[in-house]
């Protein structure tokens, strides 16, 4: 049984109003199910901003202390602190600190485990829906505790870049044993795109890599023996287990935040006058080239979850709108690319900009390896006649090597899911 509509909406920060604005329809059983627009949106116009389901920060992520608000991965290092850190420079200061917008004098942490919130909010919300099922009290930093166990496998099996994670599903199940009404959150999770068998093993078994195949009895039966719960017994099967990765792997969507960013944009927006704006701009060059030496592209707290009605949003390969974090959380803006008129598709892309510049036959490859699709785009049809041959950028970083699979060519290119 699917979600109702309703529902959909339901995480919206503007509920009442979103439905005014966009609806999900059904389009066919090969593409499912679709967003879009009731009325014209305008270029640069925010569609709707919406909090996610479940949510959970990236566990090597986690690891290598980039520190996130538990609940809604808002990062909680200062701006400062973050520049530090990946800068690799201790004494380092930044001008204009009051552009940071972190406030550590309001974080809390949980009083049993100490897991970190950035406010008595979040804290408050993450103990009503999952975290009082999931707290490890004196246990948090026990490596023989069943929840560590299933983290440390899962850090074993899926490296950075990460694309999701096995605490997505914990806290699935989680919300579920604390639910009052069990039925209605399992039936919102009943709404996320589902998949044939065969395509929740092939998920799944991307998710880990092939080289890990073999793994996935492991996981399940850590997460088993760390998680089990009668009302979702199905999740715990070999099948149902399966499929809760392929939920995961399908609709989860990335989410990035950074305080050091956020500085960084409130930076750009100063009125200064052209000698300061200039001195400003070149420190703050300075800064990410020193930070690009030390740290390289991981700059962000990052973490994955799911969204009711962005889940709606199909891949174009020109897409109308994109999705962003611009509030330093887990809040997701989808924002219009271009005009779209009433009664269209509106359409995120899969794929990062690079991807997106690449051949038909590249771009429809990663798609097929990631996603388990082939896409029909316009810009895809329009280039049906090309040959099936990857981009002249793509054979002078390597392309496909003679006797090499696609497959294996995909191997290290996996996008966020």
């Amino acid at each position: 049984m699917a979600a109702p509509v309703d529902d959909m909406f339901s995480f919206c920060v503007d509920p009442g109003k979103v439905p005014s604005c966009v609806e999900v329809r059904f389009i066919d059983n090969v593409k499912g199910k679709g967003l879009f627009a009731k009325r014209s949106i305008k270029k640069g116009e925010t569609i709707f901003i919406e909090r996610p389901l479940i949510s959970a920060q990236f566990l090597w992520n986690d690891l290598y202390k980039y520190k996130a608000c538990e609940y809604c991965l808002r990062a909680l290092e200062t701006a400062e602190e973050n520049a530090r850190r990946l800068s690799g420079i201790p004494g380092l200061s930044l001008p204009h600190p009051e552009l940071c917008r972190v406030r550590p004098e309001q974080h809390q942490a949980c009083p049993h485990c100490q897991v970190m919130y950035c406010s008595n909010e979040c804290r408050q919300a993450a103990a009503d829906q999952y975290h009082r099922a999931l707290c490890l009290g004196p246990s948090q930093e026990d490596p023989d505790h069943s929840i560590n166990k299933l983290k440390d496998a899962w850090r074993s099996v899926h490296y950075p870049p990460e694309t999701s994670s096995i605490m997505l599903m914990a806290k699935m199940v989680a919300m579920v044993k604390q639910a009052k009404d069990k039925d209605h959150v399992q039936k919102l999770f009943t709404h996320f795109c589902s998949r044939t068998t065969n395509e929740e093993e092939e998920i799944a078994h991307k998710l880990l890599g092939e080289q890990f195949r073999g793994q996935l009895a492991l996981l399940h039966n850590l997460f088993t023996q760390a998680l089990y719960d009668d009302h979702v017994s199905r999740w715990f099967v070999p099948e149902g287990f399966c499929s809760l990765f392929a939920l995961v792997g399908t609709n989860g969507q990335g989410i990035g935040t950074s305080s050091l960013s956020q500085w960084v944009h409130a930076c750009d927006v100063l009125e200064l006058p052209a000698q300061q704006r200039e001195h400003l701009d070149s420190f703050i060059d300075q800064l990410y080239k020193d930070i690009e030496k030390e740290t390289g592209d991981f700059l962000n707290s990052e973490g994955s979850g799911l969204f009711l009605l962005q889940s709606s949003c199909n891949h174009s390969c020109i897409p109308n709108a994109e999705v962003s974090f611009p509030d330093n959380n887990f809040l997701l803006h989808l924002g219009a690319l271009s005009d779209i008129s009433q009664g269209e598709e509106i359409c995120i892309s899969y794929l990062d900009c690079c991807q997106r510049e690449r051949s038909r036959h590249s771009r429809h490859k990663i798609l097929r390896e990631n996603y388990l699709f082939v896409c029909s785009c316009p810009k895809c049809v329009s280039q049906m006649d090309e040959l099936d041959v990857t981009s002249e950028e793509e054979e002078e970083e390597g392309g496909v090597a003679e006797g090499e699979t696609e497959g294996d060519e995909m191997e290290d290119e996996m996008t966020d899911v």
